[in-house]
C-alpha cells in the first residue's frame, strides 16, 4: 500500500532561484522481508524510517525447525536496530503503529519503552506488516509468529511471555519444546489440522524429532499439499504413510466434536492440537473503511 504526499504548489521570482525540494520521507511499517527489501532499495532516494513492534527479524519459513531444535533459532534471527541503522543507514523505531491516517499522512506510534503515543508524519508510507497464522483467534495468534501487538498480548494464550523481545521468543520456543518432549514420553496423540505446507512440514518434524507421538493430519481437500503437482503431493503422502502418520482428507475440522475425533481414530480427542490453516493480515492499525 502506498500513501503519497506530493507538492501542490510552487513559487518563483525572476530574481530569486527556487530552493531544491527536500528529500522525501518514507515510512515503512514492518521490518520483515518486504520492509527490509524496500528500505534497501529506496534508502538512497528517500529518508527511510522503519517501525516494527518487535526488536528482531525472524525467518518465518524456518521457525518450525526451531520448535523441535531450539538452538536453530539463532540461525533464523537477528536484532533489527544494528542492521537498519548501522548497515543500511535508515532509522528504526521499535514500537507499534496504533493508527494510520492516510489523508493527513500521519502515523500514531506507541514506542516500546513509553506509555505515551507519538506521531510521525511522512510523504510516502509502505505497509509491509505481514500476516499471522491463527485463523480461529481474533488476533491471529499462533506459534509460527511472535505475539507482539498490545491488544493481542492481553488475550494471549501465553501472556507470561513477551515476544517483542528476542529472549521472550526464545523462552516461548523452549517451553513448547519441553512440552513436546513430555508428550512424546507419554506417547500422546497429536492432531495437525491442515495438510498444507505448514501442516505437512510440522507433522514430519514432530515425527523426526519426537519418537513416540501418535500423529494424525487432516485436511478438507482431497490430498495434502493442494497447490503442488500431484506427483509431489503423492511423494509426501507416501513419506507420511511410511512413518506411520495417519492421514484423513475430504474432512472438515470440527473442534471439540467427539464424534469427529472418533471418526479419525482419536477416542476422546487428541492430547494436543495444532491448527495450520489460513492467514490473517496484521493490519489492525488501518482505517476501518479499508479493512
Amino acid at each position: 500500500f502506498w500513501f503519497n504526499r506530493a507538492a501542490t504548489s510552487t513559487w518563483s521570482s525572476p530574481s530569486v532561484e527556487a530552493m531544491p525540494p527536500a528529500q522525501r520521507r518514507l515510512l515503512i511499517i514492518g521490518g520483515g522481508f518486504a520492509g527490509l527489501c524496500v528500505a534497501r532499495d529506496l534508502k538512497n532516494h528517500y529518508l527511510v524510517t522503519i517501525v516494527d513492534a518487535k526488536e528482531f527479524f525472524e525467518y518465518t519459513p524456518g521457525v518450525l525447525r526451531a520448535y523441535v531444535k531450539p538452538k536453530h533459532l539463532d540461525a533464523l534471527t537477528f536484532t533489527l536496530c544494528p542492521v537498519i541503522e548501522g548497515r543500511m543507514g535508515c532509522k528504526f523505531i521499535w514500537g507499534e503503529v496504533k493508527h494510520l491516517d492516510g489523508e493527513d499522512r500521519i502515523a500514531t506510534i506507541k514506542p516500546m519503552f513509553s506509555e505515551k503515543r507519538q506521531t510521525i508524519d511522512f510523504d510516502y508510507c509502505i505497509i509491509a506488516a505481514g500476516c499471522n497464522f491463527g485463523v480461529f483467534h481474533k488476533w491471529g495468534e499462533s506459534l509460527w509468529f511472535p505475539t507482539v501487538h498490545e491488544e493481542a498480548r492481553k488475550v494471549s494464550d501465553w501472556p507470561h511471555i513477551d515476544e517483542r523481545f528476542l529472549e521472550g521468543r526464545r523462552r516461548h520456543i523452549l517451553e513448547e519444546y519441553s512440552a513436546l518432549a513430555e508428550l512424546a514420553k507419554k506417547k500422546a496423540s497429536v492432531l495437525v489440522v491442515g495438510a498444507g505446507f505448514i501442516g505437512v512440514e510440522w507433522i514430519t518434524e514432530l515425527e523426526h524429532f519426537f519418537n513416540g507421538l501418535q500423529l494424525t493430519i487432516i485436511d478438507a481437500l482431497p490430498n495434502c499439499l493442494g497447490p503442488l503437482p500431484a506427483r509431489a503431493a503423492n511423494y509426501c503422502s507416501r513419506y507420511m504413510k511410511k512413518h506411520s502418520i495417519k492421514e484423513f482428507y475430504n474432512l472438515k475440522y470440527s473442534a471439540k466434536d467427539m464424534e469427529f475425533y472418533k471418526g479419525i481414530g482419536i477416542e476422546g480427542g487428541p492430547d494436543k492440537e495444532y491448527v495450520c490453516i489460513g492467514v490473517k493480515a496484521s493490519n489492525y492499525f488501518m482505517p476501518t473503511e479499508t479493512l
